[in-house]
């Protein structure tokens, strides 16, 4: 495949309580986000509700990354920045509204809303850092507007969604992707957001709805009002909460999950289709533990409505859900039943396209949505350039071979390929005298003993003379 010159690439992180996941993508010059490339590992107690709590993380990551580097339309380019996911329990929201008076009617510009902007990130306090900031609603010499930019007035103001996390999140990041692994960290992006935008449709944003991230340890939700996020907050409970539920049936943590996810169903008994029956396991039991942290977890959802200040008749748009805990059998549907809400399950839109057939759209909605939200930002090297020709790709390393030298032309700088830089000029002589001579013995050419040696007949005519030689010379035979 030839590489389109406009052609950007980009690279991704997504480092949860429960795997790593690294993409990379390439973005044309229509903004379509082409995914090339997806690796996973898993990971064990070392991100605790999002947070990195170990930084051995560093060689998990090292690992996916090394896979990706490996793919045919990456190597043998090398990762050098990234950019990634933020996330976790500790990321809140907070709605802020901000204003500015300007001395006359004014022309409303980008670097007016620049400044709202700031305003709103001011109000948060330095014991948090400030991972994005989503405008709400405008207003121009309150008028309600979509985009005030273009517009004439004496006050502007701005309701805005402001999100943050303790700086302890991004310090760790640093510390593995950056002083462990020496990538540079090209942008950070707050997960839910770019999962919301990348899987939401309009008409569910303007109308109102309700966006989940069901993850392993913490579920996000994300509340759109009139087309943009009202309400944020992410709750220190997951899917694998249902997976330690079943551990007190006696399986351990392994089986345990993978009995969840096989024939698992969150459901009440009278509405579950029995599942496994004859492998030994009592999916009563199973099942009833399963829709008892289900129905906990969906009421914990469900809470979120009143702490917004919205009802369930504000969001007719409904429930769209991500996340590895949303394919749990059953769990959509109790939600729906439990939130008189229509749920739907998200996945990328029209404007992804997936290269690697192997990748699953729905199970890696998560990093995918990095990507493309990354396509957005202004763009920062991921990659080491792709070299020109074969030639500068030849390892460095590459066994010296007498072919490389043209005896009859050798530069200064060619015949210096094999030598150590601290021998003496002398030295250096002496061994390409060597080296010359033994390629001409190779050739049957001897520069010492030429003149004993017939100037015609090649190889077999010296043959021969040698054999005499050695007949008429006893002494030679003897020995």
């Amino acid at each position: 495949m030839s590489e389109n010159k406009h052609e950007r690439y980009i690279v991704a992180f997504e480092i949860g309580s429960s795997k790593i996941r690294g993409a990379i993508g390439t973005v044309d010059n229509s903004g379509v986000v082409d995914v090339v490339a997806v690796e996973e590992e898993k990971l064990t107690d070392k991100v605790r509700y999002g947070v990195i709590q170990n930084v051995d993380v560093s060689n998990t990551l090292h690992m996916v990354i090394d896979r990706l580097e490996a793919y045919p339309r990456i190597a043998p380019r090398k990762i050098i920045g990234a950019y990634v996911a933020l996330g976790g329990r500790a990321l809140t929201s907070s709605m802020v509204d901000v204003q500015l008076s300007l001395p006359a009617e004014t022309e409303i510009t980008l670097p007016i809303i620049k400044d709202l902007r700031q305003q709103a990130s001011a109000t948060v306090t330095g014991e948090r850092d400030v991972v994005d900031i989503v405008p709400v609603r405008f207003t121009v010499d309150n008028k309600s507007q979509i985009d005030p930019v273009g517009a004439y007035g004496q006050t502007v103001g701005a309701r805005m969604t402001v999100l943050s996390c303790p700086p302890q999140i991004k310090r760790m990041l640093r510390r593995v992707i950056t002083e462990r692994l020496g990538l540079n960290i090209n942008g950070y992006i707050p997960r839910a957001i770019a999962e919301a935008d990348m899987t939401l449709t309009d008409d569910e944003r303007r109308l109102g709805c309700m966006f989940v991230d069901f993850g392993a340890e913490t579920t996000t939700v994300a509340i759109y009002r009139n087309g943009a996020p009202v309400y944020v907050a992410t709750l220190p409970i997951g899917s694998r909460n249902i997976t330690r539920d079943l551990i007190d049936l006696n399986y351990i943590e392994e089986r345990a999950e993978e009995i969840k996810k096989v024939s698992g169903n969150a459901l009440p008994q009278e509405n579950r289709t029995r599942k496994g029956a004859g492998d030994g396991i009592d999916y009563t039991d199973v099942n009833n533990y399963i829709h008892a942290r289900a129905d906990e977890i969906i009421a914990n959802i469900i809470a979120q409505l009143e702490y917004a200040g919205v009802r369930y008749t504000d969001l007719p748009g409904g429930i769209v859900i991500v996340g590895g805990g949303a394919r749990l059998r059953g769990f959509n549907e109790l939600l729906s039943q439990q939130s008189k809400l229509k749920v739907r399950q998200g996945a990328p839109n029209a404007s992804v396209r997936i290269s690697d057939g192997s990748v699953d759209r729905v199970e890696m909605v998560d990093v995918i949505s990095i990507l493309v939200a990354s396509a957005a930002t202004p763009e920062a090297p991921c990659l080491t350039p792709k070299p020109d020709s074969e030639q500068s790709r030849r390892a460095p390393d590459r066994p010296y071979s007498y072919e490389d030298i043209d005896d009859e032309d050798e530069d200064d700088d060619e015949s210096r390929i094999g030598y150590d830089d601290d021998e003496d000029d002398d030295d250096k002589a002496s061994k390409r005298n060597s080296k010359k001579k033994a390629s001409k013995k190779h050739n049957g050419k001897d520069d010492d003993d030429s003149d004993d040696r017939p100037t015609s007949g090649g190889f077999l005519s010296s043959l021969k003379d040698r054999i005499a030689q050695l007949m008429n010379d006893n002494s030679e035979f003897k020995d």
